[in-house]
């Protein structure tokens, strides 16, 4: 009864404010401010359903003094909360630190979303509780954006509201405790040995407060994508050496993501017995830091040891170096990207969590970042442990329109890793594990799995996933000269790829269909060049197949004769996206790069082979291909080939499209991520289309 009316207490000083347009109410009256955050509201979905996007809007455009002085006072209010080393606070002022975050979690991206309205907490506007705020600050004459900031980032260190308070009878008592302490990260891991348990409050008080850090960096969301590489002072302020809470924040986030366990005790539908209050921290701990590390990345990749970092959660993260750290993340990071994948004979009896797509940019952040946690992974075959759920994602979401963006992030993390050397031998390892997967039954290995997954993309997966492909191949040549025996089954799709991608039709379509051909072409040589002797099944394919090379090797160059495939097959819908309309092919274009296609390897290798095979089997009147497959096995082509080519590694290189897509991506996920209570479904975004239902 009493909760519900300080509901209607609330509600109805909501009314009060939005209804006097005309009227500015004066800042000194805090019996009338005080309603909005003195425990009249008890959790942040009440806010959002007694506070409408309607009336903040009316707020914001017929009465903007009203609109300005709640948020301040809600700043105000944030600043004066009692933190400090001699005392926790109180539940009254906790609740009311809460109500705050929350109302300025309601209110903050209606600031964002008037281009008017964005540099508010940044300008330095004479009126009175701007100086009252100041007075009562320590930030001096600083802008409201960074009072808040700097008040946040010591909320998420306060003792008894967001980390556990020192026993005041133990040897660390509260006269000696300090918020500044490297020794309050939240948990385990990095950086910090100790373990403590944690209140379920506590957790959530983490929770609200980093949903709005989290809000204060969404401005981005409000510009276009051709503007969304301007400067984002929030994250620019928040990762700078403003924020002396930065390393014991970086581990925390951190740590509280590599050390959370979704089964608990392992007891078979335990998560239906009991709520499980640190998986909301997680996943918001997930994209902050997925947020932060994005920030000035182009900056990062240039920036030299001597140089000053310009975002310190990207420099601490580059810093670690120690194996037990790497040995923590990488373990936690399996453990997770893995849940999903967990077969049980009991039905939906393991808590599966959903913030896997954070981990994946995590992940490529981090061997992006640090490159001795790039070597770590790859050091051992713990990297295949990471393979199998991103080969798993990308099969299962290959058709969801959705989720393009995670097939983009998987196939660029496969880039990435491809670029080194240990990643194709390690791929060589048998593929025991059976996960569920839409693919052809087949004896392997992690390479052959790697392949299948990958021709059932190109050959199954949604229309809008074409621009992949050079990327999907790129990740075959790259490990090409390392793999020693593919089965059967994938050297089939292989070629079944080059037979696609090499007819007329195709070839002429555009003027970048070709690289594809010349992809698998020199997949194809590399095998043939370094890995020969346990390839039999390749080579057998590619006798087999033979004809393909010769169509390939008499490509006819003439206009006339080029024109015709392309108009055979052109009514076909789903070959039209490899076309472009306004494309028509020359003899000369052609010539260009039809001399360049590197079949000497091939064609040499099928001279050799091809009479050998057609006399035995006319020999031994052999009809078994396993028998051929024998007789290749026991081959050798030493002498017989060309010079080895140098091996040519292609790694992922970032530029600003990239950039752009990816920031695009990252805030879209945080947007559908954050829809109860529904953080900026209400408001006018930019950066990508929203649908209305």
């Amino acid at each position: 009864m009493g909760n519900s009316e300080s509901k209607v207490g609330f509600r109805r000083a909501i009314l009060n404010l939005t209804g006097r347009t005309n009227q500015t109410i004066d800042t000194s009256d805090d019996a009338f401010w005080d309603q909005f955050w003195s425990g009249t509201v008890n959790n942040i979905n009440d806010i959002f359903a007694l506070v409408t996007a309607h009336e903040i809007h009316t707020l914001r455009e017929e009465s903007p003094a009203n609109f300005m002085t709640l948020i301040y006072k809600a700043v105000e209010k944030l600043d004066s909360s009692v933190i400090g080393s001699s005392a926790s606070m109180s539940l009254s002022e906790q609740t009311v630190v809460l109500n705050c975050v929350r109302l300025l979690t309601r209110l903050v991206p209606f600031v964002f979303e008037s281009e008017e309205w964005r540099a508010f907490f940044w300008s330095k506007n004479s009126i009175d509780i701007e100086d009252s705020l100041h007075d009562e600050s320590s930030c001096g004459n600083a802008p409201l954006a960074q009072i808040l900031l700097k008040k946040l980032s010591d909320l998420l260190f306060c003792p008894d509201f967001t980390i556990v308070a020192p026993n005041p009878t133990g040897p660390d008592t509260l006269e000696d405790f300090s918020i500044e302490s490297i020794q309050h990260i939240w948990e385990k891991g990095v950086g910090f040995a100790y373990s403590r348990k944690t209140p379920p409050q506590i957790d959530s008080n983490r929770t609200e407060i980093l949903k709005l850090v989290l809000t204060c960096f969404s401005e981005t969301m409000y510009y276009s994508p051709s503007d969304s590489s301007q400067p984002n002072l929030w994250l620019s302020f928040f990762t700078s050496n403003e924020n002396k809470h930065a390393l014991p924040l970086f581990t925390s986030l951190l740590n509280v993501i590599c050390a959370y366990d979704p089964q608990g005790y392992g007891l078979p539908y335990q998560h239906v017995m009991f709520s499980d209050h640190r998986e909301q921290l997680v996943e918001v701990c997930a994209q902050v830091l997925m947020v932060i590390l994005d920030h000035e990345s182009a900056s990062m990749q240039n920036a030299d040891e001597k140089s000053v970092p310009t975002n310190y959660f990207t420099y601490f993260l580059s810093r670690i170096h120690r194996e037990e750290d790497f040995h923590f993340i990488l373990s936690g990071l399996i453990k997770l990207l893995n849940n999903p994948l967990m077969q049980t004979y009991l039905p939906n009896s393991c808590k599966k969590i959903g913030f896997h797509e954070e981990l994946l940019v995590l992940f490529w952040k981090m061997c992006d970042y640090n490159k001795k946690f790039l070597f770590y992974v790859l050091k051992t075959s713990d990297v295949l442990d990471i393979l199998v759920p991103i080969l798993y994602y990308l099969t299962e979401c290959r058709n969801d329109p959705g989720k393009v963006g995670l097939m983009h992030v998987g196939v660029f993390i496969l880039l990435l890793l491809s670029g080194e050397r240990n990643f194709g031998v390690r791929l060589n390892k048998l593929y025991l594990t059976r996960v569920p997967m839409d693919l052809p039954i087949f004896t392997g290995n992690h390479a052959d799995l790697l392949t299948l997954v990958f021709h059932k993309i190109i050959t199954c997966g949604h229309l809008r996933l074409q621009p992949l492909f050079d990327c999907i191949l790129t990740i075959i040549v790259n490990i090409s000269p390392y793999l020693k025996q593919m089965c059967m089954v994938s050297a089939s799709k292989l070629m079944h790829l080059l037979e696609a991608f090499s007819t007329p039709w195709f070839l002429f379509a555009n003027q970048t269909n070709y690289h594809l051909a010349f992809f698998l072409l020199e997949i194809f040589n590399n095998i043939i060049q370094y890995q020969f002797d346990g390839n039999a099944h390749l080579m057998y394919s590619i006798i087999r197949k033979r004809h393909v090379f010769h169509q390939l090797s008499n490509l006819p160059e003439d206009p006339s004769t080029v024109s015709k495939p392309s108009r055979k097959r052109s009514e076909d819908a789903e070959q039209q996206m490899f076309s472009s309309e306004e494309w028509t092919p020359s003899k000369e274009w052609v010539a260009s790069w039809r001399k360049k296609l590197p079949l000497q390897t091939i064609m040499r290798l099928l001279q050799v082979l091809v009479p050998q095979v057609e006399k035995i089997c006319i020999d031994k009147n052999l009809t078994d291909e396993s028998e051929i497959i024998t007789f290749l096995q026991n081959g050798t082509l030493v002498g017989l080939l060309p010079v080895p080519h140098p091996i040519l590694m292609r790694k992922y290189q970032p530029n600003a499209a990239t950039s752009v897509w990816f920031r695009r991506y990252m805030w879209g996920l945080v947007f559908l991520r954050n829809t109860a209570p529904p953080i900026w479904c209400e408001t006018n975004i930019k950066l990508f289309e929203v649908q209305k239902m």
